[in-house]
């Protein structure tokens, strides 16, 4: 039985996975709030990523950092602070989590990194350009790291499309907006989160021993179709 750390298990995604991993492995949960789920494979850690200082965790086989956000307006709407914010959850936050737990995963079995971009650090998004850079800085810090560490762990990283969780609720908040979105996408669906985890247990398992460094698009063809 593995040992996996999830940042943010409590919602959405990050909820998704902790869902899918816990039957088969020790979930330690870091989040500002409970997750509902409730299991004698799950530890759960009270934390607020940029702000608390990390547990200290004495064994895991790989990391799991899911926090992220959606902030979309006109670039003239825009302040600096949205962009360091974004900044902050995005990257930074990423890196004060892999760098605390750093040496503990690399002594795990089979070590593996997951984080996460979007697919509009790719596909040029109107409205997107504080979470586009965001998390484009995620993708390079997935390509560093992979090749910084290939001797020692993993690190990749999902790049979802629109996804169904409370963070993307105000672009599916109607009918016609769910309606959009599917037509938006050449292959007329959008995400649930039990697909993305889908592809976190994937790619933190020994499945993916030969895969580091890459972003795995995950978007019903929107950034790879033209239709």
């Amino acid at each position: 039985m593995k040992t996996y750390i999830v940042i943010g298990g409590s919602k959405g995604i990050g909820n998704a996975i902790v869902d899918l991993l816990l039957e088969q492995n020790k979930i330690i949960n870091i989040s500002r709030t409970k997750p509902e789920n409730s299991h004698d494979n799950l530890t759960h850690y009270n934390c607020d990523i940029l702000s608390d200082e990390l547990p200290n965790i004495e064994s895991a086989d790989g990391l799991v950092y899911c926090p992220g956000s959606i902030n979309l307006k006109p670039i003239g709407r825009f302040i600096l602070d949205d962009f360091r914010e974004d900044y902050e959850i995005n990257v930074i936050g990423a890196v004060k989590a892999i760098q605390k737990y750093l040496n503990v995963i690399k002594n795990g079995d089979d070590p593996s990194i997951v984080l996460f971009s979007t697919v509009a650090a790719k596909l040029g998004m109107p409205f997107h350009a504080s979470i586009a850079a965001a998390k484009s800085g995620v993708e390079g810090l997935v390509k560093s790291l992979g090749a910084e560490l290939a001797t020692s762990l993993r690190i990749n990283a999902i790049a979802p499309t629109v996804t169904n969780t409370e963070l993307a609720a105000k672009l599916l908040r109607n009918e016609k907006m769910i309606e959009n979105i599917t037509e938006r996408h050449p292959m007329k669906k959008f995400l649930q989160p039990k697909d993305v985890a889908g592809m976190a247990e994937f790619l933190l398992s020994e499945k993916a021993n030969s895969i580091s460094g890459q972003v795995f698009e995950m978007d019903y063809g929107i950034v790879s179709f033209k239709i």
